[in-house]
């Protein structure tokens, strides 16, 4: 510990507050993180599935939800937290802190995470499709037996990027109140001028990407087929 107090001699003083920014990354990256995660597949699936040679085809819907995604997709995140500050105070309570965060992560997280799915969706053999539907499946279970099941390879790198995105607008919204790393980088290594605390906050955030990234590639290597 010596070692690490000499090269960032801010360390050892600000070693709790620290801990707590890390401990708000992680309640905002798991608890955004899940949320956004199953309403992005959901979305992803219902894009899939209801354009035009989708098997549950809804033309309305698609171009609602086609819009809806692409228009929140458009804008900053930074303003959108700020335009969505009277909907957290709604949902949760409060517009700021970790918690007033959720609602503005999910809302940025979302739309990408779908247009991802999407993408990925697409690319899945469109014969096993039509196999399934000629065998007797419902659209319900072709959902989860074809296009989930010989996607995870693909909703999983998809996934790690959603969520190493995630982490860079969580900074963000620490910038703004929202707490985390984001929040103490600002705080100390640029309003109070410790270039050390920046340096371990950026070594954090990647330390953090690489284990997501780790864990991704395992999951990958083991369902690739």
């Amino acid at each position: 510990m010596n070692f690490l107090y000499q090269i960032a001699p801010n360390l050892e003083p600000l070693g709790g507050e620290l801990l707590k920014c890390i401990r708000q990354t992680f309640q905002m990256l798991m608890v955004s993180g899940l949320i956004a995660f199953f309403l992005g597949v959901l979305l992803g699936v219902l894009l899939t599935v209801t354009k035009s040679d989708g098997i549950m085809r809804n033309p309305i819907l698609y171009k609602f939800l086609d819009k809806i995604i692409d228009v929140i997709r458009s804008i900053p995140f930074i303003i959108l937290m700020v335009l969505l500050i009277p909907l957290s105070r709604a949902l949760v309570g409060t517009g700021s802190g970790v918690t007033g965060s959720y609602v503005a992560l999910i809302a940025g997280t979302v739309p990408f995470f779908a247009r991802q799915i999407e993408s990925v969706l697409a690319d899945v053999d469109y014969g096993l499709v039509e196999a399934s539907e000629a065998m007797g499946f419902s659209p319900t279970e072709i959902i989860f037996s074809v296009y989930l099941k010989e996607s995870i390879p693909g909703i999983t790198r998809v996934t790690m990027i959603t969520f190493v995105s995630l982490i860079g607008i969580t900074a963000m919204a620490g910038a703004i109140g929202a707490g985390g790393l984001g929040d103490f980088a600002i705080r100390y290594g640029y309003q109070m001028g410790y270039r050390d605390m920046i340096w371990v906050t950026v070594i954090i955030i990647l330390a953090i990407i690489s284990v997501i990234q780790f864990i991704g590639n395992v999951i990958i290597k083991r369902t690739t087929h």
